[in-house]
């Protein structure tokens, strides 16, 4: 059960494909332990976040779920990874993998999707324009510093899945439950 009794912690995410998350989770078990005070992302809670809507009621859920399927039947995103990103740059908090959308259509289908949910009273929109990433490892409070690390995988995929996913905190990183999945097709 969540901390507060009938709230929900929820964010919408690009699910990532099988040979992804394997190339990703391996990379990631060579790579990234030499990195001090990082805390490293499991495989299987991989993603791309596109709205992240923070603590709302559960009651909200189907009703987010519905506003979710803007995106049935939109075509694709053919994607691919790109190198580390530092977030913030200055004292990062979290090192991220970059996902590189040469056509725009991961933006397109974040931009619909935002629309909808901030529509529906469940999202508001940052400030800062959207950057398609995989949070791969995560600082403590007081951030951690860039340090060289091999690149990534350089890995192209379709970005065919997105969920709803509900975020249940636990000691050493976050677990996900699937609530809502929406398809888009092979374009």
């Amino acid at each position: 059960m969540s901390a507060t009794a009938g709230t929900a912690r929820l964010f919408v995410a690009l699910e990532l494909p099988g040979p992804v998350l394997t190339a990703l989770g391996a990379w990631g078990e060579t790579e990234l332990p030499a990195v001090t005070g990082l805390r490293r992302v499991g495989r299987d809670a991989l993603h791309v976040t596109l709205c992240f809507l923070g603590s709302r009621p559960a009651a909200e859920i189907p009703a987010i779920a519905g506003a979710c399927s803007v995106l049935s039947g939109e075509p694709a995103a053919e994607l691919s990874l790109s190198g580390l990103l530092w977030l913030p740059p200055r004292r990062p908090r979290v090192l991220a993998v970059g996902v590189e959308d040469g056509a725009g259509r991961l933006a397109g289908l974040q931009a619909m999707l935002s629309g909808a949910l901030e529509r529906g009273g469940w999202y508001e929109p940052g400030r800062r324009r959207f950057v398609a990433h995989v949070t791969v490892g995560r600082f403590g409070r007081t951030g951690g510093h860039a340090v060289p690390v091999a690149d990534p995988p350089a890995l192209r995929f379709p970005g065919r899945s997105v969920a709803l996913l509900r975020s249940w905190p636990e000691r050493g990183g976050s677990r996900y439950e699937r609530l809502a999945s929406v398809s888009l097709v092979r374009s």
